[in-house]
């Protein structure tokens, strides 16, 4: 509930918003499926790893990315993981923003899977 509370609400609907603006045009559709993959990790992002992945296309795909608004997104999320992380009750919050940079930055080939606890 204090995920949702710092920022994991607003951050989750973001990206869900802009999905849905993306999915708008067929030549958009991968780029917003992308974008409701990143409001998934943005809701519940605890428990979850990002694993990179893909070839040459998503390769390609990640760099139109950047170019296209990619690098700030990844940017904004790396700025609220660094507020956050200002006090220690925020830190966990802030690594979690960490994450969800990683997987703004290159979204295309990434896959974000359930951590297995032994």
């Amino acid at each position: 509930m204090l995920w949702l509370i710092c920022g994991g609400f607003l951050s989750a609907l973001g990206w869900f918003t802009t999905g849905l603006l993306w999915c708008i045009t067929v030549v958009g559709i991968p780029v917003g499926l992308q974008c409701f993959k990143l409001a998934s990790v943005s809701l519940n992002p605890f428990g979850k790893e990002v694993i990179n992945g893909g070839g040459a296309g998503s390769f390609l795909l990640n760099i139109v990315w950047i170019i296209f608004g990619g690098l700030e997104l990844a940017l904004s999320n790396v700025m609220l993981g660094l507020l956050l992380c200002i006090t220690i009750i925020g830190i966990p919050f802030g690594l979690q923003f960490f994450k969800i940079a990683k997987v703004a930055l290159m979204p295309f080939g990434a896959e974000v899977e359930r951590e297995h606890v032994l």
